[in-house]
């Protein structure tokens, strides 16, 4: 009886370092970046605002929205993004390996639900933007994104209503974490 007790515990403990063994390797999952090991420093330029508000629409929307500040607040975004992630770590032109450049496009608000009264009670925040990454050694372009976006949805009713501030934060979150995440992935 001894015997087969002790048997068992051997079997159920190589059991468990086999699973723990099978667990920690992860099947490939790293926290690491996948960006080339030949980039370590990024300079961010200021995003230019790029709206033109006085193009007309259609009918529903006459002219373009524009949110003030909304350009300076992508940039912030995006560099605090760079810094809290540390993959490449942002510095002034001159000390860095690579150069982001972005274009604020758009600022769009749709509403997306209704109430029965035909009241919007939910809306969509997109900021479109273009962005390209430059190699700063010799000036060429590694990657383009073109109508890249940062988006989120807000109530404006309800228990779980938000203002308009809150959501475009939440939309500069959104697109800070999709620029960064471009930029440190595989090219």
């Amino acid at each position: 009886m001894l015997k087969n007790n002790t048997v068992t515990k051997i079997f159920l403990l190589s059991t468990c370092f086999l699973i723990l063994g099978i667990f920690l390797s992860g099947c490939g999952y790293t926290t690491r970046s996948s960006i080339s090991t030949k980039y370590k420093t990024i300079y961010i330029t200021p995003f230019v605002n790029k709206i033109d508000t006085t193009a007309e629409m259609d009918v529903a929307s006459k002219y373009k929205l524009y949110y003030p500040g909304l350009e300076t607040s992508i940039t912030k975004a995006v560099l605090d993004k760079f810094m809290w992630d540390g993959n490449l770590k942002p510095v002034n032109y001159e000390s860095a390996d690579v150069t982001l450049k972005g274009d604020l496009l758009d600022f769009v608000k749709d509403p997306v639900r209704y109430d029965d009264n035909e009241n919007v009670t939910e809306y969509r925040i997109n900021l479109v933007v273009n962005i390209s990454l430059w190699n700063n050694r010799d000036n060429s372009l590694i990657w383009e994104e073109n109508n890249f976006t940062g988006q989120t949805t807000y109530f404006v009713t309800g228990t779980s209503a938000t203002t308009e501030a809150q959501a475009v934060k939440a939309a500069l979150t959104d697109l800070a974490r999709r620029v960064v995440e471009r930029a440190v992935e595989e090219w």
